[in-house]
């Protein structure tokens, strides 16, 4: 009579291989998804590093633009004369000579009616037109450009009718009116006026963000 024990165990070799490949594969698995977390994680990591350098080489291009309108505003017509050469009233085109940026007298926005965007706006417009201005790359890798608008519906002297965005009235008391509840208010003899300060920032892996600040000179 045969043994029939031999054939048992070669029929439990085979089950114990597929399970061995089944565990393995599992295992190469769960090492393939923790390495796909890992380079997920550090690319998040990398992007807001990205993000905050950006934000940070934003602040430079604000920063200067401020400082060249307020020089700009305090500018006389002549030396030791007292009347303001009023040179934001007009738009102003950069040269090596002269200029030192370029800048807008009146508003300039995206077209609403066809959603488009800042940064198709920046391309189309705003740099055939000599709106931008680009500063030298900075040691992170990011190149800053800034556009000057002033809040304006057109070029000139506010006082000849021109709408402007401007500093807001003061109130002449805490007394409010009386026909009407609400308090008065009175006009600024030289109101300031709102300038919009564009910033876009050109980053490594093809980053690209914009700021936008508002400045009352």
């Amino acid at each position: 009579m045969l043994n029939a024990h031999p054939p048992m165990r070669r029929r439990q070799q085979g089950v114990a291989l597929i399970l061995a490949i089944i565990v393995l594969v599992a295992m190469s698995l769960a090492a393939i998804g923790l390495m796909r977390g890992v380079l997920t994680g550090n690319r998040v990591a990398a992007n807001l590093a990205f993000q905050q350098s950006a934000r940070q080489s934003s602040e430079t291009g604000a920063e200067t633009a401020i400082a060249w309108l307020e020089q700009k505003s305090r500018e006389l017509v002549t030396a030791g004369q007292t009347a303001r050469a009023n040179k934001l009233f007009q738009n102003i085109t950069a040269s090596p000579t002269g200029e030192a940026y370029n800048y807008a007298a009146s508003r300039e926005d995206p077209d609403s009616t066809t959603n488009q965007t800042w940064d198709a706006f920046w391309n189309d417009f705003l740099v055939p037109n000599g709106r931008v201005n680009t500063l030298a790359a900075d040691s992170a890798g990011n190149t800053v450009s800034f556009v000057i608008h002033r809040l304006c519906n057109a070029v000139g002297d506010p006082s000849t009718g021109i709408s402007c965005e401007v500093s807001p009235a003061a109130p002449p008391s805490n007394q409010p009116n009386r026909s009407t509840g609400l308090g008065g208010g009175v006009k600024p003899a030289n109101p300031q006026v709102y300038y919009r300060i564009t910033v876009r920032v050109a980053g490594p892996r093809n980053a690209t963000s914009f700021t936008q600040v508002v400045v009352a000179i």
